[in-house]
């Protein structure tokens, strides 16, 4: 894929993301399990729930901002080339995460 499939790739991804799709916003969970009557069984699943739906606001938070800095990479033409070892990124790699920064064998030294 070249550059502009990316771009439009990661728009789209980014626009899922900000409409929230699928997701209820944090805002309702927690004004609808602040009140919750019930056992201790029923409070302790609504507290669960809040903290899923924050810490999924977090991961999209995160996501978001390596979307916005990917797009940056294309626009500077540095784009699918990794961060630590200056090597292309596979397009398998791109094709599952265009927001990544770094090749495979460098994410793989990363985690162990």
């Amino acid at each position: 894929m070249d550059a502009e499939t990316y771009r439009e790739a990661l728009k789209r991804k980014r626009d899922d993301l900000l409409s929230g799709a699928g997701a209820k916003p944090l805002q309702w969970t927690m004004e609808n399990n602040s009140g919750r009557q019930g056992d201790m069984a029923d409070q302790a699943s609504g507290n669960n729930e809040v903290h899923i739906q924050l810490k999924l606001k977090q991961t999209d938070a995160k996501i978001l901002q390596a979307i916005d800095e990917a797009l940056r990479r294309i626009d500077e033409g540095s784009y699918g080339v990794c961060r630590d070892c200056g090597e292309m990124i596979a397009p398998a790699r791109l094709n599952a995460i265009p927001w990544t920064r770094v090749c495979i064998a460098c994410k793989e030294k990363q985690q162990g």
